[in-house]
């Protein structure tokens, strides 16, 4: 009898298992059979499960086109995302660890105040820090697209978090062998704390890819545009150009599944390490 629940208990598990995973890759699917359409076969209300011909030059056609400069906009897109990414993990881990292991009186109240900044809505600082910018000249740049998103509280909080439960041991040893805390830093707690690193990089990595409100302001020029803007520009008030805004979703997406697929596994051991409830 408890062999027989066993059975079923694994089989109902495995049905749940399918029937999440189907309607996990039904998006997928979309994008690919949209994509590889026609505006007929898309708005047809007969619906197939594939058009009877596929129309693998869409993708030749997304990039041809002249008024969307896709191809730039996945190459702004990539290097704002690693740019941002790569300042904010230094600056927000050199944060962290200062606020958690630096003696400092004022410490706690540091903290405080950056926690204090999460509570602020990104609105209210949005035209100041765009008034700031312009008043730089980084409009349409990508200094104006980076420089702005570099550091993050959220990111200051979690290796803090992280590195109060680091083991002394290994900081204490670093500075017996003479090292001060730049190099017990970079050559003793970095190397031992690839999974938060992993985790946070991958959140803010997919944060800097996904942004559109900043982008769209700043980026004012299209050699500054992003794939998130670039994506927009394709349904308008005058023309709805559906089976390339398909395929450009299909595309865009692919950096954003290799880079989970490579650190997915980081993600969770990062945030359990971290200290997050």
């Amino acid at each position: 009898m408890d062999d027989a629940l066993v059975r079923v208990g694994r089989a109902l598990r495995a049905v749940v298992l399918v029937v999440l995973a189907v309607l996990f890759l039904i998006p997928f699917y979309l994008l690919l059979r949209n994509g590889l359409s026609s505006e007929r076969d898309i708005t047809s209300p007969e619906w197939t499960f594939f058009p009877a011909e596929l129309r693998w030059g869409n993708v030749r056609e997304l990039f041809d086109d002249p008024s969307v400069p896709f191809a730039r906009s996945l190459l702004n897109s990539a290097l704002i995302a690693v740019a941002t990414t790569l300042g904010t993990l230094l600056l927000a881990s050199l944060a962290g660890y200062g606020l958690a292991r630096i003696p400092y009186r004022h410490a706690h109240k540091v903290f405080y105040g950056i926690l204090g900044t999460l509570l602020v809505p990104a609105a209210v600082t949005f035209v100041p820090t765009f008034v700031l910018v312009s008043s730089l000249g980084w409009v349409s740049t990508l200094r104006g697209l980076i420089v702005p998103t570099l550091f993050s509280a959220f990111a200051c909080f979690v290796f803090r978090q992280y590195f109060l439960g680091f083991p002394r041991e290994l900081e204490d040893a670093a500075q017996v062998d003479g090292l001060g805390y730049w190099r017990t830093y970079w050559l003793v707690v970095v190397p031992n704390a690839r999974p938060v690193f992993a985790a946070v990089g991958t959140i803010v990595f997919l944060g800097a890819w996904n942004s559109f409100l900043w982008p769209l302001v700043i980026g004012q020029d299209q050699s500054a545009w992003t794939v998130q803007v670039a994506l927009s520009s394709f349904t308008t008030a005058q023309v709805v150009r559906l089976h390339e805004l398909f395929i450009a979703a299909g595309a865009s997406i692919l950096p954003l599944l290799v880079v989970f697929l490579c650190f997915q596994r980081w993600i969770v051991a990062g945030v359990e390490r971290s200290g997050i409830d």
